[in-house]
């Protein structure tokens, strides 16, 4: 609608991702370089993560669209599936046909393919977008799929793609084997200020141009404000600042333009995301996170090992309940929502300290044991007793 009044000739700010109109910022250069070093030295796995909108499906389409035509590609973005609907979806994103078939005999015209593809000189290469939806499950099955290979060669290069919690998945014990054979590892991050500009220019000037319009002082940081630098944002607040420009007839993008349309913005965000974002670095932030340490703590415990591991341990979980300590006389936030939660791991690792003390120190005597054990106990109620009463009301 507004592109000929701008001297445009595509759409500057499309949501959707185009490697044409790619900006290089700094964190996107240096994800770029590693990727197509893997794929060039043909590393097995390669992990990509970032943030929602933050470009990650534009890389691996550009990538995509710069590789060579000896390489065969597949590529799966649905990734909400079960076992049997992944490796279909596998198979047939090679162009084998999956139609009526169980899983074995997929995996076994799988293997056949790559070697194959091996034979004469072609390499195979798996993208998947979308990969925090992966159960564990699933992302062991993919893992084997590295275990094809030759003396000298992989024959399935594998791209993981996904939000940051994907990491947190492959942080889980039971896939610390898949981890050990990710060659690759980045994450992207936001723009920066000076980069937010810079990635708009760019944008104008791919769409044919670069001084389409003016901005006022004061409005590119009030894009980048909102938008945190995340490049998806950036494109939905400037494709309405040119829409409005556009409406008023003119080519400056003023601070009142920019402020009325942001407000607009906003007000809609708020009715579709009823629940406020969580300021960051609250104490509700700390106490999340530190709930994740003790999941990950009484996981690894569950692997104990007699002699020395079982002592580390036993430090580990100590220091994590002297951390839980502190950040609950720091809390200054509504934490309530959190206290079962927090009492269950303290219980569950007065338990676990219990069990691995016995075999670790079995000439202690029951009094030095029952010792140890009202010390815990006094631990928990120092934090209980010294907290609860005056701490709730306090954050109320």
């Amino acid at each position: 609608m507004y592109l000929p009044f701008f001297g445009l000739e595509c759409k500057p700010f499309q949501i959707t991702p185009d490697p044409g109109l790619f900006f290089l910022s700094r964190e996107h250069k240096k994800t770029l370089t590693h990727l197509t070093y893997g794929i060039t030295f043909n590393q097995g796995f390669m992990l990509i993560t970032g943030e929602v909108g933050i470009g990650k499906t534009t890389i691996i389409r550009k990538v995509m669209k710069e590789l060579d035509g000896d390489i065969r590609i597949a590529k799966i973005t649905n990734t909400r599936v079960s076992s049997d609907q992944l490796w279909a979806l596998i198979n047939d994103d090679f162009g084998l046909d999956a139609s009526g078939k169980d899983k074995t005999r997929m995996l076994r015209e799988l293997t056949d393919f790559l070697i194959n593809e091996y034979s004469h000189g072609r390499r195979c290469m798996l993208f998947i977008d979308e990969a925090q939806n992966l159960t564990p499950g699933l992302l062991e099955e993919i893992r084997l799929l590295s275990n094809l290979e030759t003396d000298k060669s992989k024959l399935l290069q594998i791209i993981l793609v996904g939000q940051p919690e994907l990491r947190e998945t492959l942080a889980r014990p039971e896939l610390r084997q898949l981890r050990q054979r990710i060659n690759i590892s980045c994450h992207l991050s936001a723009l920066s200020r000076e980069e937010t500009s810079d990635y708009i220019f760019h944008r104008l000037e791919g769409a044919g141009n670069r001084e389409a319009a003016v901005f006022e002082a004061g409005v590119m940081d009030a894009i980048y404000a909102f938008s945190k630098g995340i490049p998806r944002l950036i494109n939905i607040i400037c494709d309405f600042l040119f829409l409005a420009a556009f409406v008023e007839g003119t080519r400056t993008i003023s601070m009142e333009l920019t402020r009325e349309v942001i407000g607009e913005m906003e007000q809609e965000y708020r009715y579709w995301n009823r629940e406020p974002e969580k300021e960051a670095d609250t104490p509700a932030d700390s106490m999340q996170e530190m709930l994740l340490r003790l999941k990950r703590l009484e996981m690894a415990a569950q692997e104990r090992q007699p002699g020395g591991n079982g002592r580390e341990r036993i430090s580990q979980m100590e220091a994590a309940m002297d951390d839980m300590t502190a950040a609950f006389r720091a809390g200054q936030s509504r934490l309530h929502v959190l206290e079962k939660g927090v009492e269950d791991r303290f219980a569950a690792l007065e338990n676990e300290i219990r069990k691995l003390r016995v075999p670790l120190y079995p000439d202690a005597g029951k009094a030095d044991r029952k010792k140890t054990e009202t010390e815990i106990k006094a631990r928990v109620r120092t934090v209980k007793n010294k907290n609860h009463k005056n701490f709730w009301r306090r954050i109320f």
